[in-house]
This record gives C-alpha cells, structure tokens and sequence, in this order.
C-alpha cells in the first residue's frame, strides 16, 4: 500500500517550486502509508504535480517507484493499492500490443489506462486509488475501487484542485478551510463515519467507492459509476446450498490465491468467526500456505464472553499454526481504553468504530513478522451475517404494514445508528436539516425497495457503512504500521456470486444464522458444530472494563475549557450526556465522543460563523 497526492494549479499564482513543495509536504504528511520510497513529478508547463509515498510489496525494485510515465509527454500515474489480476492483464495488454514495461502491477495499470481509459476498471480486481494525469488534454482521471478500501478526498476550488489518501494531507494547501459545520459532525455522531461523498470538513470531499472522476484544469467534472453491488431480487433460488457451497469454494481458493501475489511475507488475521476462520482455511487446507496468523484478545471479561481469541488460538491449532509458532496473540489489557486519544489524534477523518483499537494493536504486532495480511472483511454484507440483520427481519414479520411503522426505520435505527435520532436529539438539540435529510435518504431508499428485505440491508450496508466504518477503520488502523490488508471477501468474483444470491441463500429463517453458503463452505474444514456460536463482533467489549475506562476518559475530556466539542455542542447537554452514562454507560457513544474530541483537539477544526 502506498500514499498519493496531487495538485492542479489552476489559477497559475503557486508556481512550479510552490507547487512541487506542496506535493512533497503532502507525501510527507503520509509517510506513514509509504516508508520505502517518496517521488515527485511536476508538468513542464507548471501546472500539475503529483506525489507518492511507496511501500513495495510487488517488484521491490526502482523500476516500479512511482509517479510512473507512460514514456515522453505520456501519462503520469500515482496509484496506491494492488491489482490481484495484473498478471493476466498484462498479459492480455501484451497480446493487444500494448504490454506493460514492468513486472508490477503499477505498470499494469498505468499501461492499461493509456490504452483504454476509464473502461479498464472493468477489468481489474483489486483495490485502489489513483490518479491518472494526461499533460496533452491537461486532464486528471482519479477513481477509486469498488468497495472502498482505499480511501481517496479531494479539494476542488476555482484556483486549483488537490487529492490525496488521507485528509491531513490537504490541510495543507494555502488557504484551507478548516470548516467542520453540524451536519458533518451529527452525520459522525449517529453514523459513527461521515458518509461520503462528504467529509468531515465543508471544504473536501471523500471519492465515494467505485466511481471515478475527470476533472479539467479549466474546472470541468465527469462522474463515472464503473461499480455497483446490487442484490438479487430472489427471495428463493433454484439451487441446493450444497452446489452453491461448490462454486464458492472453488471462487474462494481461486480469489485466496491471487491474493497471495508479492515479495514480501503474507499472513492472516484471525478473530475466531466464520469469515477470517474460512479465509486462513483455505489458505492452509486448501492452498497448502503454511502462514502466520494473528489474532487478539480482551483480558479480564468475565468468563471471556467477549473475546475470541482461545477459539481463534483453537482453530488456527486444528488448521495446523503452531500457537506460538504460527499463530501468535496479544491480549488488551484493561487500561487499553485510555489509548482512546491516541486513536482519535491519529486518524485523518474521526471514525467511531470501536474495534479501531484492537485493529491498531493487531495490525502492529502482526507487522512484525509480514508486510501483507489477510482479513475476513466485507463477509457480513456480502453473505448476510450481521445480528442486526436477523432482528429486523423478525420485526419485519411482525410489523409490515403497520401504520407509522416503515423498514428503513426499522433498520436505520438504534441497530445501526450509534446515536438514534432521540438521543441523538437529546446530546445536541435539534438534529441539522442536511444531517437529517441524510438519514431520512437510507431509509426511504429501503422503503422503497420491494426485493427481499435481506438484501435490501445488505446493500445498503456495502454501499454505506462498509466503506464507511468497516474499511475506513482497517485501512487507516493498519497502514499506521504500513501493514496492507487485502480482503478476499471483497475480491471480484466473489461480489459477483454474493449479488446473485437469493435471501434464503444467505439466511436460514429455521435456525435465525446468517451466511448460509458460506457457512457451508467453512464446515468442509472446520470443526463440526464450530460454526453454530452465536456470532461476535471484535470492537471493545461492551460493558465491564472498557465502558470503565471510556468513562473516565469522557469526564476528562468533555468537561471544562480545553473542550473543543463545547463549541459544536452546548457544554450543559455534555454534562448531562456524561451524568447518563454514568447511569447507563454505553461503550460505543463513550468511544465515539472520545474519539470525536481527541480529533478535534489534534486537527485543524472551527465551527461555521
């Protein structure tokens, strides 16, 4: 995984060594992405430079250092991620006369693009973010991948336009606006992310997943949609769980195995459910990798009700990862939750999933021992896992019809929303007419959809809160310690076979268990009766030590002079927001605020005026 960032001076006021300082101050802000190699390029007319922050992964050598030129007064590209097929593509570019001239899969992809634009997206499975740069049309093509691994913001304003991985980077331009108005922040607030194509500051912008965009240097824009998960309309399919479960396999070890492409050494993550337990299986039974994996867990939980990790330590026995020899561990202490700061100060946007946490401290000691790892990523939206799913189905068959009663409230509800919207109501007074216009769009959009509830809330979930909460957390947690993560859940085929499964393939109304097929295909190497516990999450556990700790932190944090937050929300409805949670601590709004807070006081932030 890399960094990438780039200006284009259209006003002509910066200069060429202004602007190529920029570029550089902002590869330097993302440092963190890209530890092995830094390059700059700057148009010989001054008008645009890009930048790149390098972790090598395939083709380790300066050959594939970046930005890359498709020859003299070609293409420039600047690109973080990994594209599992360039092999084939290459190989298919070479057969149209058009080959790469490199081995990597940047290569790859700057050659494809000079051939065939945009419509090469079609093409490809990986994940990705970047930005092309044609000098002869003064055109720049960024685009972003189909789930939203990669994260990728913009800035556009009359006298120049800026793009980068992560938003810290864009602070710096001249003449930022650090603007972060109410609906940006009660957006946070209930969503636990800012949903895209917003960001956290009025001025940016976030690319929402599996779009690109052209923009000019005279100021034209051109969206692109090149993908879309869409659900099937089925509530019942013609076809046995069984035969579903052998075509997912053979696409599993099919996709697992593309994943594996690299230089450097590759492992997994292990929590202990059927998404990361299934990958490492067909990683190690089926491909024959004899990898690391790398799980956590929480001390000091009664009964360890909510820590996997010695059934994770179990499976990955089973599997055959030596514990301590293959599969290693590390446990949270209970004073973890202070490093709720820390977390908020070092993401670039707040984020308020819980689980940013043990992701941080999984992926850093996982670093230790590989560059790349593995996750079960996108396996809930993909197949239908989530609790929350099987709840609102039964409230479903309950309430349908019911005046005053609608799916989409059903859904976007306190299942999903962090603050719903009384408490949320309640915390901050009345909720902002952008905000709450927000919300009142996913649920109208799941009012009216009339294809199988199920699938409904699973779209809307690939569509939202995965790029949102999910993937924003993994990326930014894990590429701290310029760890990448790549999720064969997500790959290609593996979306498209996940669309075309009807509601029953994904849950059994019989049993309430989500992920019907996939489970089945987990069973082929898993313990019999394994895959019947009730599913978990891996965020803080939410009661007992954390909420302990979060509460502290809050008292701290939100109280007296030095609250930012004070300036967004009255310091009174804070004070009786923390009398409440000492009545009833709730782990996920303590986190949220923490983190909220921490951001505030660590970035460039101001209310409207």
């Amino acid at each position: 995984m890399c960094a990438i960032a780039g200006i284009i001076d259209r006003g002509g006021r910066l200069g060429p060594e202004r602007l190529r300082a920029l570029a550089t101050a902002m590869a330097r802000a993302q440092a963190h992405r890209g530890p092995d190699h830094e390059g700059v390029w700057l148009s010989s007319d001054g008008v645009c430079a890009l930048s790149h922050r390098r972790l090598s992964v395939i083709d380790p050598s300066p050959a594939a250092n970046q930005p890359m030129e498709a020859g003299a007064d070609g293409p420039v590209l600047t690109y973080n991620g990994e594209l599992y097929n360039h092999a084939e593509l290459a190989r298919a570019l070479a057969a149209e006369g058009a080959g790469p001239r490199g081995r990597g899969d940047s290569a790859v992809l700057l050659a494809g693009l000079a051939r065939h634009g945009a419509a090469f997206l079609d093409r490809i499975d990986g994940m990705y973010a970047f930005a092309l740069y044609d000098p002869a049309r003064r055109e720049l093509l960024l685009a972003r991948d189909p789930f939203g691994q990669k994260p990728l913001y913009c800035l556009d304003r009359p006298d120049l336009f800026a793009f980068a991985s992560e938003l810290d980077a864009l602070t710096l331009l001249p003449g930022f606006d650090p603007t972060v108005d109410a609906d940006r922040l009660f957006a946070y607030l209930s969503l636990q992310y800012v949903p895209a194509p917003w960001s956290i500051y009025r001025a940016a912008e976030k690319l929402p997943p599996g779009t690109a965009l052209r923009v000019g240097a005279d100021g034209r824009r051109e969206g692109i949609r090149h993908f879309s998960f869409r659900s099937s309309a089925d509530a019942v399919s013609g076809r046995s769980t069984a035969d579903l479960a052998d075509e997912l396999d053979d696409i599993l070890r099919r996709t697992v195995a593309r994943m594996l492409v690299g230089d450097v050494p590759v492992g997994a993550f292990l929590s202990g459910g059927v998404d990361s337990a299934t990958v490492l299986a067909i990683l190690r039974r089926a491909l024959g990798r004899d990898v690391d994996s790398f799980s956590l867990g929480f001390a000091d939980v009664a009964g360890e009700q909510a820590s996997e990790h010695a059934e994770a330590r179990a499976i990955a026995a089973h599997l055959g990862a030596r514990p301590g020899e293959r599969h290693h561990e590390r446990i949270l202490p209970p004073d973890a939750a202070g490093l709720a700061p820390r977390i908020g100060a070092m993401l670039d946007e707040p984020n308020g999933d819980t689980s940013c946490l043990p992701t941080w401290v999984l992926s850093g000691f996982a670093r230790d021992r590989v560059t790349v790892a593995l996750s079960g990523d996108g396996g809930d939206e993909m197949f239908g896992g989530y609790g929350r799913y099987a709840d609102c189905l039964e409230e479903i068959a309950r309430r349908d019809g019911e005046a005053g009663w609608s799916r989409g409230g059903a859904y976007y509800s306190g299942r999903i929303l962090v603050f719903g919207d009384p408490s949320l109501t309640e915390l901050g007074g009345a909720i902002p007419p952008a905000a709450a216009a927000r919300l009142a769009g996913l649920r109208r959009a799941i009012d009216g959809d009339r294809r199988p509830p199920l699938n409904v809330m699973r779209d809307t979930d690939a569509a939202n809160y995965l790029p949102g909460a999910v993937l924003a957390k993994m990326d930014r947690m894990s590429m701290r310690h310029a760890l990448e993560v790549r999720a064969p859940l997500l790959g290609r085929e593996v979306a498209a076979f996940a669309a075309s499964l009807a509601a029953a393939d994904c849950f059994d109304a019989g049993t309430g268990r989500g992920k019907t097929v996939l489970r089945a295909v987990g069973a082929r190497y898993l313990p019999a009766g394994w895959l019947e516990r009730p599913k978990r999450g891996f965020g803080l556990p939410g009661w007992g030590w954390a909420a302990e700790g979060l509460l502290g932190l809050a008292d701290g944090l939100l109280d007296g002079p030095d609250c930012r937050l004070a300036h967004w929300i009255p310091a009174e409805r804070l004070a009786a927001f923390r009398l409440g949670q000492r009545r009833d601590p709730n782990t996920y709004r303590l986190w949220s605020l923490i983190v909220l807070e921490s951001w505030l006081r660590t970035h460039p932030a101001e209310p409207c005026r």
